[in-house]
């Protein structure tokens, strides 16, 4: 099998290996595998330290921020105080300086006492305890040998940890599923324990020793998990579930919460109370000897079992569940199922590559859901593309508050001034609107990539991050606030994004011009020739003048309702070359005349032909960029510079407009991707594509797809293959529930 090693972050430690209980649905002593005789009660001092050794050395060798250790059973508790005592201090010694350790106990709380949670309390050892539900779900399978209810002393154990000194130990409570039991009845009983977390765990079962299926309904499990969800979202959800939460994550394209759906590798072993390492606990439902790896603590490391042809079939994602999973297109979130559960031993040469004995229910658990949440879960900005402007101006404004707490005051002074002018500016509501349109400018977004980028590589230079002044300038002067802003300029150029450029007579290499805003303009303070001061007036900053070049703007010819679209030909800003081709010299006054005249033609024809895509396009495309070495017919989209689009200088209206098209929808989708996620595990099936040979991932189909549906107003062509590869993005796996919402839209479009 290959692939990289994945190090185990969470260890299963059996310190005792018998119960006070006798529950019939017990995986360790009611399934196939009956190890359990054979072993000691009681885990040794060997054992202990040993493992503590062990593991530390592979924590150590993996640099892993934590790890994770479960003391389990049987019951845990019947070690002893004494015993789990010797656990706790070996473990914690042995990760003093490596690791942190996050020290967990799972039992049936039969034998909780203060005493115990007072030791637990020393080494940090949260507690999670099993419970079915009310008495009556409890007492169906959770029962000692003789038949008596262990549930009243297990909600004595609960009440414990409940008390304001131990309530931080509180991990939650583990639920087996029973569909003969109440769904409401069980969620009331564990919420009203205010647990951190309830876990419903499938019992274990196989296509060999299937679960029970009252009157064969083949969703019964699902039946009774979606009327808990149900009830669940009536009471405001009061507590996270595990599965649950799990579900809405992968729905939403984040990762698996649980070992037992979803598609993230386990990185779990077993400790046995005789040292012997094994695979997951839940294998000894399949046959005898299932979970054995026939290492042990005392000659093998982790590495050896972490290697281990078994335990690698349980870390190969999506390799590792069968063809008919990989198939369907609700596996990103079910996972093909907890691995146990695919068992069949009249199956293929490998006895798990079989869909879960679950199959149907995890499939209707999963669309359920999304049925139920899907409008919730859907980003705004999918449905109401007029918020992408706002979101991505939030997102600029997110990396400059970024920018200042990773410099950590490496700015020195004229950061701290820049940044207190700042807050200064957004104390006011003119200043406010004055920072948000310089946050709008699509090459803010650049500039502050690039700071933190060379912040965070070399030697951490911050000179980038000292243009900041140059954006509060624009700020200040298109609100009218009187602040003076000192600017950092060079080579006699004074660049104000957005603005324009200013020759500054007499200026040195490099220097600093005060800015400040007057009346219909800004005037420019700095040393001039042998020092002496000089100064600029610029009163109409849209209008050239003697050293002054503006930002070209210009107003597109035309139709669309509301106010009139207007566009920035910027040749100037030296953060402009975020595209792929290379940004063009500065225009001459006729050259920019010319292009303006053709992209007005082209604008006609886009209203004409594609009004629904020019209405979109007046809302977000803010500027236009003329680049070199690029082909008419084919826009440039810059890889931070939502609302601008790079476009060829030379090109005729009808590949301007083609190009406006595709560039804006391109720009479109790419923002889109920055504030929602429409797919997740990119790249892990290929798709075939209508309109080329090659199988494709399933971001380049979304890509393609999506520009064509707009393109298609302006050429009918470009709509051909569309309708199959809508079909193709619907079945596939990779599709979030916003990327479903997005599929809709296109195709409404068509």
């Amino acid at each position: 099998m290959t692939g990289p090693l994945v190090p185990f972050r969470e260890i299963v430690l059996k310190v005792h290996s018998r119960c006070d209980l006798a529950c019939d649905h017990c995986y360790v002593y009611e399934h196939a595998d009956q190890s359990w005789r054979t072993r000691p009660k009681t885990i040794s001092d060997d054992v202990i330290f040993r493992t503590a050794q062990r593991l530390a050395e592979h924590a150590k060798a993996h640099a892993l921020p934590s790890v994770s250790v479960i003391l389990h059973g049987g019951e845990p508790l019947l070690a002893g105080p004494a015993r789990l005592r010797r656990v706790c201090e070996a473990l914690t010694s042995a990760f003093d300086g490596v690791a942190e350790l996050d020290l967990r106990i799972h039992t049936n709380g039969l034998q909780l006492s203060p005493r115990y949670l007072d030791l637990f309390d020393e080494f940090g050892v949260r507690v999670g305890i099993s419970l079915d539900g009310d008495k009556a779900a409890n007492d169906r399978h959770r029962r000692y040998s003789d038949g008596r209810s262990s549930h009243p002393l297990v909600l004595r154990a609960v009440e414990l940890l409940r008390q304001e000194r131990y309530r931080h130990l509180y991990l939650g409570l583990l639920c087996t599923i029973d569909v003969e039991n109440d769904p409401h009845a069980v969620l009331d009983a564990l919420t009203a324990l205010e647990p951190p977390l309830i876990d419903f765990l499938l019992p274990h079962a196989t296509w060999d020793d299937p679960p029970p299926r009252p009157d064969g309904a083949p969703t019964a499990y699902a039946d009774w998990l979606l009327a808990v969800f149900d009830r669940w979202q009536e009471q405001g959800r009061p507590v996270p579930v595990r599965m649950f939460s799990s579900v809405l994550s992968t729905l939403s394209g984040g990762p698996s919460l649980t070992e037992s759906l979803g598609l993230a590798p386990t990185d779990l072993v077993v400790v046995e109370t005789d040292g012997q390492l094994e695979q997951v606990d839940s294998l000894k439902s399949a046959y005898e000897g299932a979970a054995a790896t026939g290492f042990d603590v005392f000659t093998h490391s982790f590495d050896e079992v972490a290697a281990h042809p078994g335990v690698r079939a349980r870390q190969l994602g999506l390799a590792g569940v069968s063809e008919t999973c990989r198939r369907c297109p609700v596996v990103r979130s079910c996972g093909g199922g907890l691995y146990t559960h695919r068992y069949r031993s009249a199956g293929p040469a490998d006895a798990f590559d079989n869909p879960s004995v679950y199959c149907a229910d995890l499939a209707a658990l999963v669309r359920g859901v999304e049925a139920r949440t899907a409008a919730s879960l859907v980003a705004p900005e999918v449905t109401g593309r007029e918020e992408l402007p706002g979101s991505q101006r939030d997102l600029t404004r997110m990396l400059l508050a970024r920018l200042n707490a990773d410099l950590e005051g490496r700015g020195g002074e004229p950061w701290a001034r820049a940044w207190e002018l700042a807050v200064a500016i957004e104390t006011s509501d003119e200043g406010v609107r004055g920072l948000d349109g310089v946050l709008a400018h699509p090459y803010t977004r650049t500039w502050l990539l690039r700071a933190l980028e060379s912040l965070h590589t070399g030697a951490g230079d911050v000179t980038a991050a000292r243009r900041l002044p140059a954006y509060l300038a624009v700020a200040a002067v298109r609100a009218g606030l009187d602040l003076p802003v000192d600017v950092g300029h060079a080579d006699g150029r004074l660049v104000l994004p957005g603005l324009g450029e200013l020759r500054l007579e007499g200026a040195g290499e490099r220097g600093t011009a005060r800015v400040r805003a007057v009346e219909d303009g800004f005037l420019v303070r700095w040393d001039g020739a042998g020092g002496a001061p000089a100064e600029r007036r610029v009163t109409r900053p849209r209008t050239a003048a003697p050293g002054w070049r503006p930002v070209r703007r210009f107003a597109m010819p035309g139709g669309v309702p509301g106010p009139v679209f207007e566009l920035a030909l910027d040749d100037l800003d030296p953060y402009r070359d975020c595209f792929t081709a290379p940004a063009a010299a500065a225009l001459g006054d006729r050259a920019a005349a010319d292009l303006v005249f053709r992209l007005g033609e082209a604008w006609v024809l886009i209203e004409a032909k594609a009004p629904a895509r020019a209405a979109e396009m007046v809302r977000s495309l803010t500027t236009l960029t003329p680049l070199s070495h690029l082909a008419a017919s084919e826009p440039a989209v810059g890889r931070h510079g939502y609302g601008a689009l790079g476009i060829s200088a030379d090109a005729g209206a009808q590949d301007l407009a083609f190009a406006l098209l595709r560039g804006f929808r391109r720009a479109e989708l790419r923002a889109l991707a920055d504030v929602a996620d429409l797919y997740a595990a990119d790249g892990s099936w290929e798709h075939r594509i209508p309109w080329q040979e090659e199988p494709v991932p399933f971001s380049r189909l979304l890509a393609d797809t999506y520009e064509r549906v707009a393109l298609g107003a302006f050429d009918p062509r470009c709509l051909e293959g569309v309708s199959q590869a809508l079909d193709t993005l619907e079945g596939a796996a990779e599709l979030t529930v916003s990327g479903k919402r997005l599929l809709d839209l296109m195709r409404k479009e068509v």
